[in-house]
């Protein structure tokens, strides 16, 4: 690292559990989000600024008037232009020490696949079952650790799927890909400041993960109440039957 990188994550560098061995890995590392609305802002964000050294932003969707009560990567001169693209430009802002990419294009499973098999971990921050069914079988497939979150009305959680352990748990293992459950913001709505907490979160683990420090929230599922302020830690075995991951 130069004198500016050396500055620049100074209060990163001066934790033990850290210290520059753990800021050089994070510089040479290269995550993938998926999704960039209201988790996927705040997760790019600080991952930006805690200096992970390549980011790529994938999202199809447009800014529009709705999305900006919550996600912060974009503001009103952005509507109308691609989600990617505009994060891009706003983590420039942020740190320009780092290499953005953004993808504009919808990604089909054989290029999923093939920019998961490129990442050292996956942050699913979509919004429905079908994409995080397809990020979760891209992982398995490419023993990348997968940080998944999710946050509707005033609930959130948040977990680690980690292929590289036998006995942890894949995203299939704790929901069907049958499920008829798929809510989202626009039908449910959601408070703004809880995609924030949630994608702080996803963030956090996606640093432990790359630096390999503290314990990951690997085979656990953190969940989050707005409106009482209250965690919950809930275990999660692994399906030995489970269609993706079962040996």
């Amino acid at each position: 690292m130069n004198d500016e990188q050396l500055l620049r994550y100074s209060r990163q560098i001066m934790l033990p559990q850290w210290d520059i061995a753990g800021q050089e890995t994070l510089l040479a590392s290269r995550v993938l989000i998926v999704g960039l609305g209201g988790l996927g802002c705040p997760v790019a964000m600080y991952l930006a600024a805690a200096g992970v050294g390549q980011l790529v932003l994938a999202d199809f969707d447009d800014v529009d008037l709705s999305n900006l009560q919550r996600q912060i990567a974009h503001g009103v001169a952005d509507i109308g232009r691609a989600k990617s693209v505009s994060a891009q430009q706003s983590l420039s802002l942020i740190n320009d020490d780092i290499d953005v990419i953004a993808l504009t294009d919808r990604m089909e499973e054989a290029q999923l696949l093939e920019q998961v098999s490129l990442a050292d971990v996956v942050v699913d921050c979509s919004d429905n079952f079908s994409t995080r069914h397809a990020i979760n079988r891209a992982s398995v497939a490419t023993a990348t650790p997968l940080v998944s979150g999710a946050a509707i009305r005033f609930e959130g959680q948040v977990s680690v799927f980690d292929p590289r352990q036998t006995e942890a748990p894949c995203y299939r293992c704790l929901y069907a890909e049958e499920s008829d459950e798929n809510l989202t913001c626009s039908e449910s709505g959601v408070i703004a400041p809880l995609v924030g907490i949630i994608g702080s979160m996803q963030a956090l683990e996606t640093l432990k993960l790359l630096a390999q420090v503290g314990q990951t929230l690997s085979g656990k599922l953190l969940m989050f109440d707005g409106l009482t302020s209250d965690w919950r830690s809930l275990t999660l075995p692994r399906d030995p039957a489970c269609p993706v991951c079962a040996p």
